[in-house]
């Protein structure tokens, strides 16, 4: 059995497809609905049972014999969450809970951390586990510093010679896109959230820059395919004896304004953009630049390519927010 927590979330999703696709039907969802749409995430998909997650241990133990692998990708994943115990209690606890238990029964876990980890990218975005390298960056937000808190006690646990799950991974995602994010509201991507507007007519509206390095739309991130992000899980499913902290992104940062035009050209459409200021409260926590170092993914034997922006954003408009029926 394989377990997927948040497998009704966007990556979780795309994982839960990808591994349909493979014929891999006996596979467990553990995740929270709620009262929205979440559910067509997984509309299509054949599954051997959905928990929730306050039952998420003990459906471990009911079944510890069957289960192979726990893709743990559930979390709160917003940056923009004031209630910081509520992220410790559902991106650190259950992650430390599911960590020891992996350890103890011997399941392989390859969960998910962030980008956010690396804060303002004053330290690099060099994906060194080591205690030292970690101990380093500086979170701009909880949700980031709840990942990083998860790194840093992997990083002690693996130093120390510690009992540890068979193969384990953190996987630091950046900027992903692709179907099945409609549920995250504000969290969507910018793709998702420009499409409709670029649909009725409207420009493309992007953050102003605050910082004279950077033109109006200039900020760069490392936007990745989601679908790049789960070939990287298939290999490390497919890879047992690699494990590691590990980015996920194309190690090629591009504009937010690269992103709105290539979103104007998939609708067919001549670009128009204009800017606006960033609100306040966002300005002194805002990552102007993100770019994975890609070389420790690479070195591990992950040799595939990852899209290229323009056409991961053609086939995201094209084949999904395009049609009558835009999830996977």
């Amino acid at each position: 059995m394989i377990v997927v927590t948040g497998g009704a979330g966007f990556i979780g999703s795309n994982l839960v497809a990808a591994l349909a696709a493979r014929g891999i039907t006996n596979v467990a969802v553990i995740d929270r609905f709620g009262d929205g749409e979440k559910w067509q995430n997984l509309a299509k998909r054949e599954l051997a049972t959905l928990v929730a997650p306050e039952n998420a241990l003990a459906f471990l133990d009911q079944h510890a014999a069957e289960i192979d692998v726990i893709f743990h990708l559930g979390a709160i994943s917003a940056t923009t969450e004031r209630d910081v115990d509520k992220i410790v209690a559902n991106n650190v606890a259950l992650t430390l809970d599911l960590w020891r238990w992996s350890s103890w029964r011997g399941a392989r876990l390859i969960y998910a951390s962030s980008a956010a980890t690396y804060g303002d990218g004053s330290a690099g975005f060099d994906d060194d586990g080591s205690p030292e390298a970690l101990a380093a960056l500086r979170p701009l937000n909880a949700y980031g510093w709840s990942k990083h808190l998860i790194d840093r006690r992997v990083a002690r646990v693996v130093s120390e010679g510690d009992i540890l799950p068979p193969q384990w991974a953190g996987l630091k995602f950046f900027n992903v896109y692709g179907p099945n994010e409609r549920h995250k509201d504000d969290m969507m991507s910018v793709v998702a959230k420009l499409h409709p507007k670029l649909k009725a007519g409207e420009p493309a509206r992007l953050f102003k820059s605050h910082r004279p390095e950077f033109e109006d739309g200039g900020q760069l991130r490392d936007f990745i395919f989601v679908d790049d992000c789960v070939a990287v899980m298939l290999w490390l499913y497919d890879n047992p004896q690699v494990s590691g902290l590990f980015n996920v992104g194309t190690g090629k940062a591009r504009s937010f304004k690269d992103l709105a035009l290539a979103t104007f050209a998939a609708l067919g459409l001549e670009p128009r953009v204009e800017y606006f200021d960033m609100p306040a409260e966002l300005q002194g926590k805002y990552q102007y630049f993100t770019e994975a170092r890609t070389e420790r993914l690479r070195a591990a034997g992950f040799d595939q390519p990852f899209t290229e922006l323009e056409e991961g954003v053609r086939r995201y408009v094209q084949d999904f927010l395009s049609q009558p029926d835009p999830y996977r």
